[in-house]
């Protein structure tokens, strides 16, 4: 488009008004100017765009065709301008929040049942991913947040910590009995015994669970390797192995001993997991919302 919006906004109230004093008045501009303003468009066209009528002015041939083309684009504007105070007076938005399946289950779904309450007109997107590949979405604005353990070294994401969790290695009574049976090992070598269960090395858990090993100089004598935490869980109460999971998500199998904690000789670090959004990107209405919603809500307010 050549011309200045401006230009067309005149041609188009001259055409609705049919009369360039009435077109005047609901600008609040003058006649000249208007009658200038549409001899420009016209210059500019090399078409003549309005006839003069003694009762004003009318569209040409060439004007209608124009006008069609102009009141379509005006009413596109005009549309945009009420949703956007639609969305303002309803709090609508988008909100696409990255987070691995199992901080999904067991952090995530409470804080969005509260959060939908509040602002039912914000749609929600879930991309379910690891940690690691929901730091990539985050760099390359794919979504908007993260669900995520905190990163060592990330200086372009800005973090809220919403939670301290704490790995354990766990295993059903049975498997420990047979395996005590079998190896008379104390408790702390039964990692490097036992078959011992980890989430996949795409999971920054299990990098962090692998550096632990590496620095306790223990190395697992039979490896399963599985995507889910829910699996761990499940494939340890079946008696398949020792797993690695996170105490808080085991905590009801911990209290009817369905699974037992392995005492280690030096624990695991506990490590802060929190909702995490790129510094350099201007938070839109809905992440504003959720941001604050997050910051404002107790996590023991929150049932699991």
């Amino acid at each position: 488009m050549n011309q200045n919006l401006s230009l067309y906004k005149i041609f188009f109230t001259v055409a609705n008004a049919g009369n360039i004093s009435r077109a005047a008045g609901e600008l609040y501009i003058s006649q000249p100017a208007i009658s200038k303003s549409i001899q420009r468009l016209e210059q500019s066209l090399d078409t003549v765009l309005f006839t003069r009528t003694s009762r004003g002015v009318r569209l040409t041939d060439e004007g209608k065709l124009l006008y069609d083309h102009v009141k379509t684009a005006f009413d596109a504007i005009e549309t945009g301008e009420e949703q956007l105070r639609m969305a303002a007076d309803l709090g609508i938005g988008h909100l696409r929040i990255g987070v691995s399946t199992t901080l999904c289950k067991y952090l995530l779904l409470p804080y969005l049942q509260e959060f939908i309450k509040l602002y039912p007109h914000i749609r929600i997107t879930i991309e379910c991913q690891s940690s690691n590949r929901t730091l990539q979405l985050l760099e390359e604005q794919k979504i908007d947040i993260g669900l995520i353990s905190k990163p060592e070294h990330n200086t372009h994401i800005q973090f809220h910590p919403i939670e301290e969790i704490e790995d354990i290695f766990v295993a059903s009574k049975n498997y420990l009995d047979n395996l005590f049976l079998r190896t008379k090992e104390e408790k702390y070598d039964i990692l490097s015994t036992a078959t011992l269960m980890l989430l996949d090395k795409d999971n920054m858990t299990r990098q962090y669970i692998d550096d632990y090993l590496a620095e306790q100089k223990l190395e697992p004598n039979t490896l399963l390797e599985v995507t889910t935490m829910d699996l761990l869980i499940d494939f340890a109460k079946i008696g398949l192995g020792v797993a690695c999971v996170i105490k808080k998500f085991v905590q009801k199998e911990l209290d009817n001993q369905t699974l037992q904690e392995i005492p280690l000789e030096f624990a695991i670090h506990k490590r802060q997991v929190g909702f995490a959004y790129l510094k350099s990107s201007y938070p839109s209405h809905a992440l504003q919302e959720f941001i604050s919603f997050c910051s404002k809500t107790k996590r023991g307010n929150i049932d699991l």
